[in-house]
C-alpha cells in the first residue's frame, strides 16, 4: 500500500501517469481464465479518462465507444434493440448475453460431464452386479437349507433384498463422507496451484441426495437380481446333490 506505479494506456509504455496504490482486491472468480495471469487495477472514472484518451482527437474525453444497459425484462431484449437501431442508425445494438442454443463452453463442459457420470454408473451397475452375483453363489448352501427347514422364496428373497438395501445405504453414505472429507482438500489444492479463489468441488445437500438416490436403487435391484436364479432353482440343486 502507498506505493507509486506508472500506468498507461499505450502499448509501448508512452505518456505514462503516476498513480498511488490505496489498496487490493480479489478479482471475481472466472473460469475462463483459469491457468492465465491477469494483472488488473481499477481507478477512478476521471483518472481512466485522461490515461486512456486519444491525443490525436481532442474531443475523446467527452466521447464513449460502448454503453451497457441493464433491461428490467432480458426477454425484451430484441425488441428494445430493433427500436433503438430503428431510431439512431448506425448504431450498433447486441446483448452481451448468449442466446439460447448459442455455442456455451459450459453449457458443453456439462453435457460432458454428464456422458461421463452416465457411463460410471453404467460400468459400476455392471460392477456391482458380478459382485452381488459371486456373493449369492457363494451363499448356495444357505440358500439350500434355508429352503429345506421351510422357508418359502418370497421370504428368503426379502431377506436378501433388506441386505442389499442396508449394504446400498452404508455403501451410499460411506461415499457421501468420503466426498465431503476431501471437499476442502481438492479445492485447497487446486485453489493453489490455480492461484484462484474458484471453488472446484462442492458436495451440496441435493448432490448428496441425487447420489443416494441412484445408489439405494441400484444396490437393491442388483441383490434381486442376483438371487433370483438361485431361488429358483430346486433345493437338490442348491445343494449340488
Amino acid at each position: 500500500m502507498g506505493d507509486v506505479v506508472q500506468l498507461s494506456a499505450d502499448p509501448v509504455g508512452a505518456r505514462p501517469q503516476p498513480f498511488r496504490i490505496v489498496g487490493s482486491y480479489e478479482p471475481t472468480p472466472d473460469p475462463q481464465r483459469l491457468g492465465s495471469a491477469w494483472l488488473e487495477a481499477r481507478l477512478h472514472l476521471p483518472d481512466w479518462i485522461a490515461l486512456s484518451r486519444d491525443w490525436a482527437d481532442p474531443a475523446s474525453d467527452d466521447s464513449v465507444g460502448a454503453i451497457n444497459v441493464r433491461l428490467v425484462d432480458p426477454g425484451s431484449a430484441p425488441a428494445f434493440a430493433e427500436e433503438l437501431s430503428a431510431r439512431m442508425p448506425g448504431l450498433v445494438v447486441r446483448p452481451t448475453t448468449a442466446p439460447p442454443g448459442a455455442a456455451d463452453p459450459f453449457v458443453v463442459l456439462e453435457r460432458f460431464h454428464l456422458a461421463i457420470a452416465l457411463v460410471t454408473i453404467f460400468a459400476s451397475s455392471m460392477f456391482l452386479l458380478a459382485l452381488m452375483v459371486m456373493l449369492v453363489d457363494e451363499r448356495r448352501e444357505t440358500m439350500a437349507i434355508l429352503r429345506m427347514i421351510g422357508l418359502r422364496r418370497r421370504r428368503i428373497l426379502l431377506q436378501v433384498l433388506a441386505e442389499g438395501f442396508g449394504v446400498a445405504v452404508a455403501g451410499a453414505a460411506f461415499g457421501v463422507l468420503l466426498a465431503l472429507l476431501l471437499e476442502g482438500g481438492f479445492n485447497r489444492f487446486f485453489q493453489w496451484h490455480y492461484d484462484t479463489a474458484l471453488v472446484f468441488v462442492r458436495v451440496t445437500p441435493r448432490v448428496a441426495w441425487r447420489s443416494v438416490a441412484l445408489a439405494v436403487p441400484l444396490g437393491v435391484l442388483a441383490s434381486f437380481v442376483s438371487s433370483w436364479g438361485l431361488l429358483r432353482s430346486r433345493i437338490l440343486t442348491l445343494a449340488r446333490r
